[in-house]
């Protein structure tokens, strides 16, 4: 019963993670094609950044569920959430200071995986009555 619980929030971020991997991945190859491969992999790196994030933070906000668990449930989401913005926070870092990228593909991928993460849920709403 406590598993069903958290079963549709799992299944949403898979979706939600999967459209968003899907997306950089089309967006990375079309500036590889469209303007050179150094385009590609920045945008790839930008892109891969958030969904990375985004994964850790789904794995820690699905970790617990139930009433008995409240507790658990509230300190695993926010924890995840604080550990979202530090692999973030590092994994820019470490782009910046080691890898040779094209800071324009790298933040606009950036930005439309955030995009997703934003605005793809409303289309999983079901609206039945």
């Amino acid at each position: 019963m406590v598993a069903a619980l958290v079963r549709p929030g799992r299944e949403l971020a898979k979706r939600l993670l999967i459209i968003q991997a899907s997306a950089v991945t089309i967006v990375a190859a079309v500036m590889a094609i469209a303007v050179n491969a150094e385009w590609g992999l920045s945008a790839l790196i930008g892109g891969g950044i958030f969904v990375f994030a985004n994964a850790v933070f789904a794995l820690f906000a699905f970790m617990f569920s139930g009433a008995r668990a409240s507790k658990q449930v509230m300190i695993s989401f926010y924890a995840g959430e604080a550990l979202k913005i530090l692999i973030t926070v590092i994994l820019f870092s470490a782009v910046y200071m080691y890898a040779r990228v094209e800071l324009v593909p790298l933040k606009l991928t950036y930005l439309l995986a955030l995009g997703i993460n934003i605005f793809a849920p409303v289309l999983f709403i079901n609206n039945k009555k």
